[in-house]
């Protein structure tokens, strides 16, 4: 399983390249539209030699449309060959875990060898959202049983409950029941260090939200590894960073089109989420002072500019992270700007075009 996770870094790219798509939903577009661009998306990055396609698991939020990753991890699949797919992550607290099992087995057997479940116990939205999910309004509950019900999911997933266990005789399906197969790998996010332990605990690869989270990267990558554990998944660690990355062919450009993001971010925070912004809604908007300081401390945390200061600040990252694979969301307003921002950065790493027989193991 190991091959599953690890990938090649391609052409001067310092580690791995992959992609988190939030299926962000512009001012003017649809959410058909949106999804049509994440096709575009793991097309090209399947082209260009980026390692996985992962999708976020979000709920209530106008801006973005992918409140079911397994739908639509379904129908990239359709459109894809040899690009991992996966979910960046799963809100495990949000399902019953039997209902996971069943959904990321149908997709193994969609797409064999090449999906992930990426799992996080974060509801993705608000509490009363949170609430009406779970139909509960105990929503610590949730979050504190995580492992109990990540355990639960990896019996489901490798049918093997032991006997006089009250869920013996029932079984994932698709699964093992039905004859030898594979699944997906079990992948760990977080924004802090408890799934970092979690995961290292576990021996499994780990994936921290350096997007929106950055003052806790390096102490939950530090926790990761410090207290890793090796399991018959990983011999060593393994941790994926995502990151805000943005290029255009110019510096204004990408100051016009991270400003969308940001100021759709201000929203979210103050209790008014939305369709993502136009750049030019974005530019006229009257920032307060506090407002204004909270975009700007965004701001700081996206990586963008002209492809060459997309890669200086990407390889910074790396070095600064020691992470093992950058995974990039590029949050705009327009769903050509997110796709030429993968191209632009796959042309400054010179990414070869049109990879062919890359392993997607």
């Amino acid at each position: 399983m190991v091959d599953a996770i690890r990938g090649t870094a391609l052409g001067s790219a310092p580690v791995p390249l992959s992609v988190l798509d939030l299926v962000t939903v512009g001012s003017g577009s649809t959410a058909r539209q949106s999804l049509r661009t994440s096709v575009e998306i793991a097309k090209l990055g399947e082209r260009r030699g980026y390692h996985r396609h992962w999708v976020a698991e979000h709920h209530s939020m106008p801006g973005v449309a992918s409140s079911s990753p397994a739908v639509i991890l379904a129908h990239l699949a359709a459109h894809t060959e040899r690009i991992r797919l996966g979910s960046g992550g799963v809100m495990l607290p949000n399902h019953a875990p039997l209902v996971i099992a069943e959904q990321f087995g149908t997709l193994e057997a969609l797409a064999p060898g090449r999906v992930d479940l990426g799992l996080g116990r974060a509801p993705g939205t608000d509490g009363a959202t949170a609430a009406a999910l779970r139909r509960t309004d105990r929503l610590n509950e949730g979050a504190d049983d995580f492992p109990q019900q990540l355990a639960e999911l990896t019996r489901f997933l490798d049918d093997d409950f032991p006997d006089g266990h009250p869920y013996a005789r029932i079984h994932a399906v698709p699964g093992p029941v039905q004859g030898p197969a594979a699944r997906p790998p079990l992948w760990l996010l977080g924004s802090s260090g408890f799934s970092a332990r979690l995961a290292a605990t576990l021996g499994l690869p780990f994936a921290f939200a350096h997007h929106f989270s950055a003052q806790n990267t390096i102490p939950a990558l530090d926790l990761y590894r410090e207290s890793f554990r090796p399991s018959a998944v990983l011999d060593a660690p393994y941790a994926v960073i995502g990151v805000a990355a943005l290029a255009a062919e110019d510096e204004k450009e990408a100051r016009r089109q991270v400003l969308t993001g940001a100021l759709s971010m201000l929203r979210l925070r103050t209790g008014r989420p939305g369709l993502v912004p136009t750049p030019e809604e974005a530019e006229a908007y009257g920032f307060s002072p506090q407002e204004r300081d909270f975009v700007d401390g965004w701001l700081t945390n996206i990586v963008h500019g002209t492809p060459d200061a997309v890669r200086a600040g990407l390889d910074d990252l790396q070095k600064r992270t020691g992470a093992d694979e950058l995974m990039l969301t590029a949050n705009a307003h327009g769903g050509d700007a997110r796709l030429r921002s993968y191209g632009l950065i796959a042309d400054a790493y010179g990414l070869p075009d049109a990879v062919q027989g890359i392993s997607s193991k």
